[in-house]
């Protein structure tokens, strides 16, 4: 059966038509099968492809960009030819507190600590006062002396035999009177004689010397001022008579001779005072502390 073609004419729209054939057109549909079975295994790779590449581009750590910076040095030409500019520095800011230089004077670089400098300047006065108040004739101790007196200020005269001995001196007292000088208060106890003669107690001497620690070690700076030593008023203490056998414990304990009195502390015990002697044969008031019943 022959089938009818129909005559195509372009340019004009063509009615919808029905085209009958005699037989299927198996060479034809074979050629688009395989362009479409073509076209949809590039589809399935492109998939695979770009599932691969988002799983390894997601596993991979993530690259902090680095800003590079190219320094361009011009030509001797190009900078003669480049206008000259003046750069404004930008004001400075005020400082802040933590920002702000800790300034050290001088003098706090050599600074003494305030209980260093009393240690320095006690001793150093009771060695003054030793020195002072001791005559033995020897030349030692004439050269010690001069070592601590100020210059100009004359040593010591005594008369031909005479001895002083310091039995003690203790410094009870400093005042800063000037920066960096000291007043030190001294009491001093010394024994004297003349000749052969035995020794004799003096009476307590208060000195008051004036020491400095503006060089490198400590001077005394004038003759030290001289007055009897003032003990002031006695305490009044207020004995009360003890009972038997508290004061026979105290006597016991002490191995005294007397009972003087007591004063019975808040916690129930006794502070007795008892006559009693000590290791140089001198019979003593002393105070013996007897547990309360």
């Amino acid at each position: 059966m022959n089938s009818v073609r129909p005559t195509h004419t372009f340019g004009i729209m063509e009615p919808e038509r029905n085209e009958v054939y005699e037989r299927i057109p198996w060479e034809t549909l074979e050629e688009k099968k395989g362009d479409r079975q073509w076209l949809m295994f590039g589809v399935a790779g492109a998939i695979v492809l770009g599932a691969l590449a988002y799983s390894f581009m997601s596993s991979r750590p993530a690259v902090v960009p680095v800003a590079t910076t190219m320094v361009t040095t011009p030509s001797l030409a190009e900078q003669a030819s480049a206008p000259v500019t003046t750069a404004t520095a930008a004001p400075a800011l005020p400082p802040t507190a933590a920002t702000v230089p800790v300034v050290t004077a001088e003098a706090d670089l050599y600074a003494v600590h305030p209980e260093r400098a009393i240690d320095q300047v006690a001793a150093h006065a009771e060695w003054f006062v030793t020195e002072y108040l001791t005559v033995d004739g020897s030349e030692e101790g004439r050269a010690s002396l001069t070592g601590l007196m100020p210059a100009g200020v004359p040593l010591p005269v005594a008369a031909e035999g005479t001895r002083v001995f310091v039995e003690w001196v203790r410094a009870t007292g400093v005042e800063e009177i000037a920066p960096l000088t000291y007043r030190v208060t001294v009491l001093a106890r010394s024994l004297a004689a003349q000749d052969d003669a035995a020794y004799q107690r003096q009476a307590p001497l208060e000195l008051a010397v004036d020491v400095s620690l503006s060089e490198d070690s400590p001077q005394v700076v004038t003759a030290p001022q001289i007055r009897p030593a003032a003990s002031g008023q006695p305490h009044q203490l207020a004995l009360a008579q003890v009972p038997e056998e508290v004061g026979s414990a105290a006597l016991q304990q002490a191995a005294g001779t007397e009972v003087v009195g007591g004063v019975q502390t808040p916690d129930g015990d006794w502070q007795v005072v008892v006559l009693a002697p000590t290791p140089d044969a001198v019979s003593r008031p002393i105070t013996v502390v007897v547990p309360g019943p």
